[in-house]
C-alpha cells in the first residue's frame, strides 16, 4: 500500500493575523488586485493547490493506511475486514456499550483508534 504525503501546509486564510473577526481557517480565495497572497509571494503563505491533493488510491485513508469505519453498537462490526478497516466508537457510546465493543473487536483482531 502506498504511504500517505507526511505533511501538508496549514492554509490560513488572507490578512487573517490582522483581523479578529476573521478566522486562521477557513479558506477563501485571496482575490485582491494587489494581493501578495494571490501573486504567490513567498512569505504570504501558501495557497491551496490542486498539487497538494493525494493519490486517489489512499485519499481518505487514515494515517495508519486503514479505512475508519464509525461503530455505535456492536452489530456494526459484522462483515468488517480487519485486514483493512480500522474501528472509531462514536462519540455518544457510553461506557458499558462501548467495553462491549472493544471487547468484541479485540476478538475479531480489529484495530481500534479510540479505545
Amino acid at each position: 500500500m502506498a504511504l500517505k504525503k507526511k505533511k501538508k501546509p496549514h492554509w490560513h486564510r488572507q490578512l487573517s493575523h490582522h483581523f479578529k473577526r476573521i478566522g486562521k481557517l477557513g479558506w477563501r480565495r485571496p482575490r485582491g488586485k494587489d494581493s501578495h497572497q494571490k501573486r504567490k509571494v513567498a512569505s504570504r503563505g501558501h495557497r491551496v493547490e490542486i498539487g497538494y491533493r493525494q493519490d486517489k488510491r489512499i485519499r481518505g485513508l487514515h494515517p495508519s493506511g486503514f479505512r475508519e469505519a464509525l461503530v455505535y453498537n456492536v452489530h456494526m462490526l459484522a462483515g468488517l475486514d480487519n485486514k483493512t478497516t480500522a474501528v472509531r466508537i462514536g462519540s455518544s457510546v457510553g461506557k458499558r456499550k462501548r467495553a462491549d465493543i472493544v471487547k468484541k473487536a479485540g476478538e475479531m483482531k480489529l484495530k481500534m483508534l479510540n479505545k
